[in-house]
């Protein structure tokens, strides 16, 4: 079976979707996106995510060429047509295609494109083995909680983790507090077991995970914490651990190079794991 694209109300065969070389998401990052994940089938929080995606045009001042219902759709029918039991479902909405000018169009329909993925989520072997982060300097523009299309900061935050032999990055401030990740929301637990993260603000993306997760941990008689915290106290915390729509919830092991803990999985990052999985299948549809 052939992977299938959606692009601007048409679905259509993976590698004969197409948008023009004018659209303002490939000239000016003039677009904003979502990722879902998918689990046996359904959609993960998605609500949340789609809430998220509204909220993100209206900092644009983007029109959705489509309502949410319909968008919903547009994700189920990926799901279904590319028979994806486990992965995800990306889509992006541009200011569309128009003559190469700074100022807003006057006369340009937005570009809805949207695609499946397949990915191991569940049985992921970093969840298993934790991940290492590499710490970076925050380079992106001041509107973080936008889920813009322009990732470059991201990437080579990424990379840079890569060619360390880490598998994320984290960013951190001009005054020593860690952000997020490259594309994930960075928490740690304290020796006193306390739950950390930075709280929502124009400095991070209002992560879906994080917040549910956080819900879940209130649920659970943990305490959480939304504040900023330092490399060094993270690199001295009890357990670490990142969140994101396509990871659901992953310890960290290491960071720059210093064990986190004993250097191996926290027993609370892995029942926070299995706490988020099971409302993750409870709710998805």
């Amino acid at each position: 079976m052939s992977d299938v694209a959606y692009v601007n109300g048409v679905f259509t065969p993976l590698e004969d979707a197409k948008v023009s070389i004018l659209d303002r998401g490939f000239l000016f990052a003039d677009g904003v996106y979502e990722v879902a994940a998918v689990i046996d089938g359904r959609l993960v929080d998605n609500e949340a995510h789609l809430a998220r995606l509204q909220r993100s045009l209206d900092a644009l001042r983007l029109t959705s060429p489509a309502p949410m219902p319909e968008i919903v759709e547009i994700e189920r029918a990926l799901v279904s047509r590319n028979g994806i039991d486990e992965g995800l479902v990306y889509l992006q909405i541009t200011r569309g295609a128009a003559e190469r000018d700074f100022s807003f169009p006057n006369n340009a329909r937005p570009t809805l494109v949207a695609f499946a993925q397949r990915k191991n989520i569940l049985a992921s072997p970093a969840a298993q083995t934790g991940v290492k982060i590499l710490t970076v300097p925050d380079l992106r523009w001041a509107r973080r909680d936008i889920k813009s299309v322009a990732l470059l900061a991201q990437v080579l935050a990424k990379q840079a983790a890569t060619e360390a032999g880490c598998q994320e990055a984290w960013m951190v401030d001009q005054e020593g507090f860690v952000t997020e990740g490259s594309s994930s929301t960075a928490f740690i637990i304290t020796k006193q077991d306390a739950i950390v993260t930075r709280p929502n603000s124009t400095a991070i993306l209002p992560g879906c995970t994080r917040r549910a997760v956080m819900a879940l941990a209130d649920q659970e008689g943990l305490s959480v914490e939304e504040r900023p915290f330092t490399v060094a106290e993270a690199q001295e915390a009890a357990e670490a651990f990142l969140t994101s729509a396509s990871n659901l919830v992953l310890p960290v092991v290491s960071i720059d190079g210093r064990p986190v803990g004993t250097g191996v999985p926290g027993e609370r990052a892995k029942r926070l794991r299995a706490i988020y999985l099971n409302f993750a299948r409870a709710t998805a549809v």
